[in-house]
């Protein structure tokens, strides 16, 4: 009886032949696909820029690419940092320094680090601060956190991750082709006309807003002042802030660093920072989140509880041996060596900026950001992308791959070797000056 209970019939054996067909191939589940996912644009913007890069490659196969394209960095780990991991992962063979799993939350003492180095006199308590694998997962995670059923607005332009996770969501509505824009997506213009802040009285309310300062791609880093007004925004409107925090490392003037310099932040806001673009870790992979304690939901229930039960529940904790190496960067002496490798992409961006400039084009960013935002008015951004590759073998990223408004503009990263920047220059200023 069993035996005849686990023979498939005739007519599915002839279904299942018709289906798959005499290789396999044709073979298809009965599940449907996510429709969310149906909705996204054709490639996530990096992905399309190494095929691109493949392809010259291909074409010119003795050509010296200069990647000044994806934000990873390139020099190498302050010692007191490395050192610090293979100590850690050395000890993972003995008895008394083996470790397993850690706190979701992360490592108390990383924690406690990172509470008073990176936030000192702002009140942030290190149970408020949630450990991670990096500042893009932890997006994601705030994505689970926050559900399909919000409005949500975002900076134009804007990291890309921002409107693709909210389309995978189910938070977007349908793609308006003639615009490049998603439906029910707020897109907060951000340009040289409003200094590159949003103008808030012509912005409607939604439940979320995604806020990046440093902003990647424009580098501008957001005032006092224009924070306090995204401050009183969300707390009129009853919103919640997400701000990125990512590049708060490269500010160099008197804009806050975080959104909790800011007077009723706590009750509004959740901050996603890194440790990838600050020291290096973008192979290494560790960030963290903060939601404070006042941040309340419609009916009162705090945020960090629902926070907690998600990195508890999709999240085993950060590596052991990269939160080692986080501990390392917050020490005195490991902190002093990652503020020296950021002034060295800080140069390189002034390297950049002063390239630009010189040759009469309008350059935003570099000071406060590792990212130069350069305009070429009248011209498609990915045309000039290509021109630039073709003709100077330099990947730089299309302005319209984060958000329409952001056509006409290139993004130059800042995050290469000096003598790859220096010899950019010199191919660009020849390019450029042969073409002007």
């Amino acid at each position: 009886m069993f035996s005849l209970c686990m023979q498939p019939s005739a007519s599915l054996k002839v279904q299942r032949e018709e289906t798959i067909g005499s290789r396999g191939y044709n073979y298809s589940t009965r599940v449907a696909r996510n429709p969310n996912l149906e909705k996204l644009q054709t490639n996530y913007l990096f992905p399309e820029i190494l095929e691109r890069e493949l392809k010259h490659v291909e074409k010119y196969p003795n050509a010296k690419v200069i990647s000044l394209g994806i934000g990873d960095t390139t020099q190498p780990l302050p010692q007191p940092v490395a050192l610090s991991m293979s100590n850690y992962a050395r000890a993972l063979s003995t008895p008394q320094g083996y470790t397993g799993y850690g706190l979701e939350q992360g490592n108390k003492e990383l924690r406690r680090a990172i509470a008073e180095t990176i936030y000192k006199d702002l009140l942030v308590e290190e149970t408020e601060i949630f450990v991670s694998d990096g500042a893009q997962c932890d997006l994601s995670r705030v994505q689970l956190l926050l559900g399909s059923n919000v409005s949500i607005a975002v900076q134009d332009p804007s990291f890309p991750g921002y409107i693709d996770s909210s389309v995978i969501m189910g938070q977007s509505g349908d793609l308006k082709n003639d615009s490049g824009r998603y439906g029910n997506i707020k897109y907060m213009k951000c340009n040289l006309e409003n200094d590159f802040f949003p103008d808030l009285s012509k912005t409607e309310r939604t439940d979320v807003i995604f806020f990046c300062s440093p902003n990647n791609p424009t580098g501008h880093a957001a005032s006092r002042q224009q924070l306090q007004q995204l401050v009183e925004f969300a707390q009129v409107n009853g919103s919640i802030i997400v701000y990125d925090a990512a590049y708060s490392a490269y500010i160099s003037d008197s804009s806050p660093k975080s959104i909790y310099e800011i007077p009723g932040s706590r009750k509004v806001a959740i901050e996603i920072s890194s440790f990838s673009k600050m020291a290096g870790f973008t192979g290494v992979r560790l960030g963290w989140t903060v939601v404070p304690k006042e941040l309340l939901y419609l009916n009162g229930f705090p945020v960090i509880h629902d926070f907690n039960r998600i990195m508890c529940t999709s999240f085993n904790g950060a590596s052991n041996i990269a939160q080692a190496g986080g501990l390392a960067c917050l020490s005195p002496e490991g902190f002093k060596e990652v503020m020296f490798k950021v002034d060295y992409y800080k140069e390189n961006a002034r390297i950049l900026v002063e390239t630009f400039t010189s040759l009469g084009f309008r350059v935003y960013g570099g000071s406060n950001a590792p990212y130069v935002w350069v305009h070429f008015p009248g011209s498609k951004s990915w045309n000039v992308f290509n021109w630039i590759l073709d003709k100077t073998h330099i990947i730089t990223v299309p302005g319209i791959g984060f958000g329409p408004a952001g056509e006409g503009y290139i993004r130059v990263s800042a995050f290469g070797h000096r003598e790859s920047i220096l010899e950019a220059s010199k191919r660009l200023i020849t390019l450029l000056c042969h073409t002007n």
